[in-house]
């Protein structure tokens, strides 16, 4: 179930023992895909890094990844965001999708499980398991100036509201573009598509941070 206004999230125990530990959120992306894929390997896993991980409030340098899940931790439920291209491509996001031709002309798309997006704080009020993936777009006709304004404000958060940037918060979504652009998933170049459709999927795993 997906947490709801007010309601605590997830649970603090001790990890199960042989916790696999992903450290940053490419990683992550592929012990889902895996998983989605129908492989056998376990459900659970502990983020010890990337922005999934800070956005679930644990993120933890890769040399004290494993010391972290020595003792009690939480324990909670995660949405993945499944996504299709126009061409009947499929993944699986855990953390966000990019989508651009650059990012100094044309419109950039920002869709976020994560709050965070390489030390930014692109999504303020994403959560990851609400059930909504968090829609960023940038208006073509942003200026290069504008742009480097937003970027830099994006560090902490204050480049929204702004006119030439759209947020929604949605559980299905199809997103169009003029021309294909490229898509980054987890930080993973997945091609190029000039459609994209995201589908949340709630609960879709139980990670410790």
């Amino acid at each position: 179930m997906t947490i709801r206004k007010g309601e605590a999230w997830g649970t603090v125990m001790m990890p199960p023992p042989g916790l696999r530990i992903v450290t940053d959120d490419a990683a992550l992306h592929d012990w889902i895909n895996q998983h989605r894929a129908g492989s056998e390997m376990i459900r659970d896993v502990g983020l010890g890094g990337g922005d999934l991980a800070r956005t679930a409030g644990g993120g933890v340098d890769r040399e004290s990844a494993a010391g972290r899940f020595a003792g009690d931790v939480l324990a909670a439920p995660f949405d993945v965001v499944r996504v299709m291209a126009d061409d009947g491509r499929v993944v699986w996001s855990c953390s966000h999708i990019v989508a651009r031709r650059s990012w100094w002309r044309g419109e950039v798309l920002f869709a976020m499980t994560a709050q965070f997006w390489h030390g930014r704080d692109i999504a303020p009020r994403s959560h990851p398991n609400d059930g909504k993936v968090d829609v960023l777009r940038v208006a073509a006709q942003m200026r290069v100036r504008t742009r480097l304004a937003a970027r830099r404000r994006a560090r902490t958060g204050t480049h929204v509201p702004h006119p030439q940037l759209t947020f929604t918060q949605l559980a299905d979504t199809t997103i169009s573009f003029d021309r294909p652009v490229v898509v980054w998933v987890d930080d993973r170049r997945w091609g190029r598509a000039a459609q994209l459709r995201l589908v949340v999927e709630p609960d879709a795993y139980t990670a410790y941070v």
